[in-house]
């Protein structure tokens, strides 16, 4: 037989868990066609991967493209990151199905939660669509780099079927949840991934307004899960702040909630993001013990988890520093950045600027995301938990090397300390610091948590939080250092493919990939694991009207594959879009 491509000598992490093996994979149409020793094979192309792992591709469940996708057929910075299938429509956040009319209002939604900018959105949105049935076929006419699925969001489901009184918090009425249900099923049949709900206090609109889907009810959810019946695919995702400071009684009642969710669409999958919050450091174990009940008395629920500290970059280009609202900093704030620089090393600014105090940030309508506040107020104490990202990131880094332990080893005010470290670089200099996952100032009960049998990887957020966080680059984190560099409890290699192919692939329903075997389809990483390396995180301006975002690139990535084409080759994109949107379903419209 005649192959279009056969991979030599690498070897190959197959995604099953099993131990690695050297062996060759032959791809003729977009799909695995023998693996073995094929030295002597007819091929049109062939690839050396002595020395480098074969992988399949990865599989992020959880990304918020849904804005990003309309303006970048790469989606990066996902693409350079090994990932060939993106989940989006996370949260309850998304643009369809979408009135003309509401455009503005899902705008905001997504500006307030997500961190993109609603002047990027406005202008990089084509509004193709108004079902979501018409909005997958408008994404699908413009072929991408990776593949992607797309889930129902419950806001713009909800501002669809509600209007301005889902805006407004009012609950839904019983025309509104038929509407909403056949709405949802519609979507499903035309081959939606799913559907995803948001009941998280801090997610919040531009204005600081509470999303649509905060103020839904136990009827509603158990009726839009009720649009799942009879049907083969479909998961559903809910992110929920369990908000313990109301008291245990509230976090029992909100996981009820969630399970009678489940029980209402039977054989389909529910996830719920984990994360070790300050305010209840131990929460997250009593999530998993819900979990673990949940899942023995048959409705299984899978936990979405990160493979390091869920954390904010802070920077003088960034979207948030702790500067960002003090009155002599915003009389410079719109200064060349080298001006700027100039401007506050001077002793008399500094000065000024150590004597004044921030104004309110959140809420005011701006792009400044609602921990702004909270941080500021909170500086002297979590100091200690920001960190210098430098030019070979650490993120697992100890108190020691903190800015709050910087200040006090100086003698200088915290504020002096984060100001010096923010002008390093000429300014460009970028502050780690790690909201959730970071109690313990280590990454121990992350560990636990990705371990878990019911753990998923997950919470990316890639395309979202452009210009505070950058977590696309998670499936390379996790091999990088959980499989190679961390001193303790490393993760065996196989096993850490194995979370972010075949487990996030079957998650989903996705037969075709995530293992590397013939009849799959040839989604393929070849990856010099030796050296794997993060860079620091970048701004670049390519966003629609100008915006800014955080992208971050690697070394280590020989090529990656999409259906079999070369999408990606020594972590530069080849021009090849070969990516589909993944319709589910046995008869998608």
């Amino acid at each position: 037989m005649t192959f279009d491509l056969v991979i030599h000598g690498g070897l190959l992490v197959d995604g099953t868990g099993a131990a690695p093996r050297e062996a060759d994979v032959a791809i003729r149409n977009g799909h695995i066609q023998a693996i073995g020793s094929l030295a002597n094979s007819d091929t049109a192309r062939t690839i050396d991967a002595r020395g480098h792992i074969v992988t399949p591709g990865f599989v992020d469940l959880h990304t918020h493209y849904d804005g990003q996708i309309s303006w970048d057929d790469d989606l990066m910075p996902s693409s350079i990151h090994g990932t060939t299938t993106v989940v989006m429509g996370n949260c309850g956040v998304g643009f369809a199905p979408c009135r003309a009319s509401d455009r503005d209002a899902l705008i905001a939604l997504m500006e307030g939660v997500e961190d993109i900018p609603g002047s990027a959105l406005a202008e990089g949105l084509r509004w193709e669509w108004e079902s979501f049935p018409e909005y997958m076929t408008a994404l699908a006419r413009r072929p991408k780099t990776i593949d992607y699925a797309v889930q129902i969001p419950h806001d713009a489901l909800r501002v669809f079927a509600m209007g301005a009184r889902a805006i407004a918090g009012e609950p839904a009425t019983d025309e509104d949840i038929s509407a909403m249900q056949a709405l949802l099923r519609d979507a499903l049949l035309a081959g939606a991934a799913g559907f995803s709900t948001g009941r998280s206090d801090s997610h919040r609109s531009r204005t600081g307004a509470a999303t649509p889907a905060a103020e839904a009810n136990e009827r509603e959810l158990i009726a839009l899960a009720g649009a799942f019946e009879g049907l083969g695919h479909g998961i559903l995702q809910a992110v929920s702040d369990f908000d313990m400071s109301l008291g245990p009684a509230h976090f029992e009642r909100e996981f009820d909630v969630l399970e009678r969710m489940a029980a209402a669409a039977p054989g389909h999958g529910l996830s719920v993001s984990l994360n070790q919050r300050d305010q209840e450091p131990l929460q997250w174990r009593k999530i998993i013990a819900r979990a673990e009940q949940a899942t023995a008395a048959g409705l299984p629920i899978r936990l979405l988890t990160a493979p390091r500290g869920i954390g904010v970059i802070l920077g003088l280009e960034a979207t948030f520093h702790p500067f960002i609202g003090f009155p002599n900093y915003k009389k410079l704030a719109l200064l060349p950045l080298a001006e700027r620089v100039v401007e506050l090393r001077k002793p008399a600014v500094k000065a000024q600027l150590f004597a004044e105090k921030s104004e309110r940030l959140a809420g005011d309508g701006s792009s400044v995301p609602p921990l702004a506040d909270w941080l500021l107020a909170q500086l002297e104490r979590i100091a200690f938990r920001m960190f210098r990202l430098g030019e070979n990131p650490n993120y697992e880094p100890s108190m020691a090397e903190s800015l709050g332990a910087g200040a006090k080893a100086r003698g200088v005010s915290v504020l002096e300390e984060i100001l010096d470290a923010l002008l390093e670089q000429e300014g460009r200099s970028l502050l780690y610091f790690p909201v959730f996952n970071y109690a313990d100032f280590n990454l121990e009960a992350v560990r636990e948590m990705m371990v878990h049998p019911l753990a998923l990887p997950g919470l990316s957020d890639s395309g979202a939080h452009v210009g505070t966080i950058c977590d696309a680059s998670f499936p390379s984190f996790l091999l990088s250092y959980w499989a190679r560099d961390r001193k303790t409890g490393r993760i065996p290699l196989e096993r850490v493919v194995q979370m972010i192919t075949s487990d996030t692939a079957s998650y989903l329903g996705l037969g075709d990939r995530g293992v590397l075997k013939p009849g799959m389809r040839a989604d393929i990483n070849i990856i010099d694991h030796d050296r794997m390396r993060l860079h620091p995180p970048r701004l670049v301006s390519d966003l629609p009207a100008g915006g800014r975002r955080l992208l971050q690139e690697v070394d280590g990535y020989r090529a990656t594959l999409v259906h079999g084409e070369l999408i990606q080759e020594h972590g530069q994109l080849t021009g090849q879009r070969p990516g589909r949107l993944v319709r589910f379903g046995a008869n998608p419209a």
